[in-house]
């Protein structure tokens, strides 16, 4: 399926990228409002003369201590024969440059990013150091910095997507210093230090982005770009979009019908897609019904769980659910810390540190918390 709209994103992710690296860019938004889909968008868009991409994702493996860490950053290959760190560089970026020529030979590039190749026998010498804990994770940094350098000697800008880096924020680097606050120091490095790449980190953690945005470490070092859900204008001509797309126009919806959909279920993509989808076999008040019949269920049994382990919190959710009765959004301010990270956790509210504001993950989120309220006499 072709992507759809966002142009204001992207324009905003291209003019950084068209500029010298200066910041880590945090991609930022509510689960599945289409931020991976974004960036991939913007690499296809790329002029591979100019730009090499590189993508690691970090939801790729259960990181549960450095080895892991290291194995998701870099491409490790048992085919690179060499014996030095320089020599293994030159090799990895020799793969680099053909996969790029491949790309660019391609009748159509999807926007599938590039890997961090390194030679199996430097990867390990580097795990080994790791493993005596002789602090040598500073060398993956150095490997990725050298290997920068030559692209950059190319005449080529470096860019590095990092998806769900949140997922490195409980590993402890030596005991006891944080892994994320050192892999955070040498990506300030590469752009705001060295100018040597841009760097995008996308995640859907929005506790992980208050806690970046509320840290000093990074003051005047990152900036943050919001991909949302769909507002109702372009909600609407995404429907129009997907009755072409999935459903090659056998089924026309009204006016009506679109801003039904769009009232039950917001303009969060993955969920218009869902709408569409099974149209081909239901009705739309019978997908609609299903959709919300299904979200409420979560949201009571959620709830009946949380009164089960602790009555007080229970009541305390209650509370902050009673705040969306008439409103899709609230200031942050108005729910204490630890019962808004308990909610965002669960995914159930959505925190934008920028704006201050909490509200549901979607607009179907919303009536479900609403129609449980009613339905548990808690209105």
């Amino acid at each position: 399926m072709e992507f759809f709209n966002r142009e204001k994103e992207i324009k905003e992710v291209l003019s950084v990228i068209e500029s010298e690296p200066q910041l880590i860019y945090f991609i930022y938004g509510p689960i599945n409002s289409g931020k991976t889909a974004l960036i991939k968008e913007v690499i296809r868009k790329l002029d591979l003369d100019k730009y090499i991409p590189f993508y690691i994702d970090f939801r790729m493996k259960n990181i549960v201590d450095i080895d892991d860490f290291a194995e998701v950053l870099l491409e490790v290959r048992d085919d690179i024969e060499v014996k030095t760190l320089e020599e293994s560089i030159e090799r990895a970026l020799e793969i680099i440059l053909s996969n790029i020529k491949l790309l660019k030979s391609a009748s159509i590039f999807f926007g599938m990013p590039i890997n961090i190749p390194i030679s199996e026998k430097v990867f390990q010498k580097f795990l080994d150091g790791i493993s005596k804990k002789e602090k040598k994770v500073g060398n993956i940094y150095t490997y990725i910095e050298k290997l920068l350098l030559r692209i950059r000697s190319l005449g080529k800008m470096p860019i590095l997507v990092l998806d769900e880096l949140q997922m490195l924020k409980d590993i402890s680097l030596n005991g006891n210093r944080s892994l994320l606050k050192s892999f955070f120091q040498f990506l300030v490095g590469l752009t705001k230090a060295h100018h040597l790449a841009h760097v995008f980190c996308v995640s859907s953690d929005s506790l992980f982005i208050e806690h970046v945005y509320s840290s000093a470490e990074l003051e005047n070092r990152a900036d943050y770009i919001l991909v949302d859900d769909f507002g109702k204008k372009e909600a609407l001509e995404f429907i129009d979009f997907l009755t072409k797309e999935l459903l090659e126009e056998k089924i026309v919806l009204s006016k009506k019908e679109k801003e039904k959909i769009y009232d039950f279920v917001g303009g969060k993509p993955v969920l218009l897609i869902k709408v569409i989808n099974k149209l081909k076999t239901k009705s739309l008040d019978e997908v609609l019904n299903y959709l919300l019949q299904d979200e409420k269920q979560k949201i009571k049994y959620f709830l009946e769980d949380v009164e089960e382990r602790d009555i007080e919190l229970y009541k305390k959710v209650i509370n902050v659910f009673k705040l969306f009765q008439d409103k899709l959004e609230i200031p942050d301010s108005l729910v204490k810390k630890s019962l808004k990270e308990f909610l965002v956790n669960k995914n159930i509210l959505f925190l934008d540190p920028i704006k201050g504001i909490l509200k549901p993950q979607s607009r179907l989120t919303w009536h479900a918390i609403n129609k449980a309220l009613k339905e548990l006499n808690l209105t």
